[in-house]
């Protein structure tokens, strides 16, 4: 069964007439004719007598024209409440991100965001990796990451940097090992803060490990001992000295991407196009 060919012939049966049909649908002449054609030869009976004047249902084109129109009447409905969700500013929007960019970034620009577009709810998901957006298990993902995946698509916001800071002034002999060190977990191992760690300061000065930058941070402000730091964090606890400037080699861009299937949604449109111009200036992205 080819719901076109039954498509067709309602358009037929409503017209009267195969011109008037072709007129209706944008079709061609011909491809009503051939289309009626192939559903008399599927269904093996006549649905229309032929005049000079139109086309005149027979008792089964009859029979058949009540039997599709709830049908039809369904998928009318279908169309009119899905068709075009897609292109209404309404919906909700699955971000995923890290917890450091949320609480230190994005909170204040995503409720801009709500007050500007309250017909779209925004369901965050705070995670350290990448949520797989080809499974649509995000929508947006906004990362700090110099290596995004070639099979997203989007932006860079900036960049964010990241240095050693202590609640205590740097020692006059500049060496880091007179420090205590907060440090990264295993978790975290693969960031560049954490091989800095292990290229400066030996493990055993190494006396606190959290699994987040953020609880990070609040270590190092509680007086734990130093950390590698990012600024965006460390800059905004007044009690945290900044302890050298910025190693260059750690910077880290900060994308915000999507599926390419999604970026012609408008309400995925309207946050990366919003998320962009709140976050072109702001002072942490370097």
């Amino acid at each position: 069964m080819d719901w076109d060919d039954y498509r067709y012939f309602l358009a037929v049966a409503d017209a009267g007439s195969l011109s008037a049909a072709a007129r209706r649908l944008g079709q061609s002449h011909s491809t009503i004719l051939r289309r009626l054609d192939k559903l008399e030869a599927a269904l093996a009976v006549r649905l229309f007598e032929r005049f000079q004047t139109g086309y005149v249902l027979t008792a089964a084109g009859d029979e058949l024209q009540a039997l599709l129109a709830p049908l039809a009447q369904q998928l009318a409905d279908v169309e009119r409440q899905v068709g075009g969700r897609d292109t209404q500013l309404a919906g909700t929007i699955r971000i995923t991100t890290t917890d450091t960019l949320l609480q230190a970034l994005l909170l204040p620009a995503l409720a801009d965001f709500r007050r500007a577009y309250p017909g779209i709810a925004l369901q965050v998901t705070v995670n350290n990796s990448f949520l797989n957006l080809t499974r649509r298990e995000a929508d947006v993902a906004i990362r700090p990451t110099n290596t995004p995946p070639d099979n997203l698509v989007g932006r860079k916001l900036g960049r964010v940097q990241t240095a050693p800071y202590s609640t205590s002034p740097r020692t006059p002999a500049d060496d880091w090992t007179a420090y205590d060190w907060v440090a990264p977990d295993e978790a975290l191992a693969h960031l560049a803060q954490a091989r800095w760690l292990r290229e400066h300061v030996p493990s055993e000065r190494w006396v606190f490990s959290a699994d987040t930058l953020v609880g990070m941070a609040a270590a190092v402000e509680a007086g734990i001992g130093a950390g590698m730091l990012l600024c965006l964090l460390a800059d905004a606890r007044p009690n945290l000295i900044r302890l050298a400037p910025p190693p260059p080699a750690l910077d880290t861009d900060v994308w915000l991407l999507t599926h390419p299937d999604l970026r012609r949604v408008s309400r995925i449109r309207a946050l990366t196009e919003f998320l962009a111009k709140a976050l072109a200036t702001h002072p942490a992205l370097s």
